[in-house]
């Protein structure tokens, strides 16, 4: 028996290179593979397995399947991830650098590495797409990108970033956030004196008319999913995701799995440029920002279901405990004779109103100067009933 399990061990190729050298050069190493043709299920998940259009369900042999509900994703890569892109996640429970718990309910959870997620984009040229994989720390999913460029070792040569909808392997992805290279469109030179509003011309002259023409091809060109690109060469109407607020920062606005922005106006200053966010809020944003085009993959998570509490244990969250249901010292709604909470308005473990009670004032409504870029702010309450 244990020389049947040392002979499927060594049957990896991993495992064949320390315990036979000479056998390394039949099995090169390679930093990372493409995704290949889906694997065939195994009878037993065949016969349990009732796969929908969107969504997978399961024969309900056991409670923890009747309600189990997973999205269909068959292009995802079943490999493991590029272990030069990842660090090991260190756990805290839930507490901060004092050890005091400031979220509740967080702690065990399987094991993780986080993956490195190049938010900056600064590496330019076109990157082939290699795979998309599952990434377990957020919703959305990642992509391995490897730039073409031969020069480039390590990390400036594989990348993970976030991936859009509609994005596959075999697809090519580029960054402009440098600008637009000099020669990628005949007519075309790229200048930051170049707006929104102020870049294409309707006067009659030829010239104007070459301008706009070149325009024109440099949108075809570049406008594309996955490619990034400042806010002041994306048209209006176009769908926008990791959008940064710091001409030389990192994406931080719309990273979640299925949310999108989209590009409502150009001003006429030419600094700035309004977006409407997946809240319905409407922001300014400069122009020299950087906005990814396309939607944020995996829609569908919303619509998951994790049929068992122990799939949310997996996850790294605890029971959370009811309010009526702890003593009066420990929460407003605690205590009494009964389950009641005694006619209070809905309240937080420390006694903030947590239902219908306005905390943040953004905009001309609130505090001078606590968020100047805010347009319109997002929809609440009738307006945001009626929105749905």
């Amino acid at each position: 028996m244990f020389s049947v399990r040392l002979r499927s061990r060594l049957t990896c190729p991993s495992l064949q290179r320390i315990a036979y050298p000479s056998l390394a050069s039949h099995f090169p190493r390679r930093y990372a593979t493409e995704a290949t043709i889906e694997q065939r299920p195994t009878d037993v998940n065949a016969a349990l397995s009732r796969t929908s259009t969107l969504f997978k369900t399961y024969k309900p042999i056991t409670p923890g399947i009747r309600h189990l509900r997973r999205p269909l994703n068959p292009h995802l890569y079943k490999g493991r991830p590029l272990r030069l892109l990842t660090v090991a996640l260190r756990k805290k429970g839930g507490r901060n650098s004092k050890g005091r718990i400031t979220v509740r309910s967080r702690g065990g959870g399987h094991r993780r590495r986080i993956r490195l997620v190049d938010f900056m984009r600064t590496e330019p040229g076109p990157h082939d797409v290699v795979r998309i994989e599952y990434d377990p720390n957020r919703s959305a999913h990642i992509a391995l990108i490897k730039n073409r460029n031969p020069d480039m070792e390590g990390k400036k040569q594989w990348s993970y970033i976030l991936a859009c909808e509609g994005l596959r392997a075999g697809h090519v992805v580029e960054s402009f956030r440098q600008g637009i290279p000099d020669g990628l469109v005949e007519g075309f030179v790229d200048s930051k004196k170049i707006r929104g509003k102020g870049s294409v011309s309707d006067d009659d002259d030829p010239a104007n008319a070459n301008a706009s023409l070149a325009f024109g091809l440099l949108r075809a060109r570049t406008v594309k999913p996955g490619n990034v690109l400042p806010l002041r060469l994306i048209p209006t109407g176009t769908i926008i995701h990791c959008i940064a607020l710091n001409p030389d920062g990192r994406s931080i606005l719309v990273r979640s799995a299925g949310s999108f922005g989209q590009v409502i106006v150009h001003e006429d200053n030419g600094k700035y440029t309004q977006v409407r966010l997946q809240s319905g809020e409407v922001r300014r944003v400069l122009q020299d920002c950087i906005a990814t085009i396309g939607k944020v993959s995996n829609p569908l998570w919303k619509g998951r279901s994790l049929g068992k509490a122990g799939r949310a244990r997996w996850l790294g969250r605890r029971p959370h405990v009811r309010g009526v249901a702890m003593n009066a010292v420990d929460h407003p709604h605690g205590g009494g004779r009964g389950k009641s909470k005694s006619n209070k308005h809905p309240r937080s473990i420390w006694g903030w109103l947590t239902k219908g009670k306005r905390t943040r004032k953004p905009g001309p409504k609130g505090p001078k100067g606590s968020n100047k870029m805010v347009v319109r702010e997002r929809p609440r309450g009738v307006e945001k009933r009626a929105r749905s």
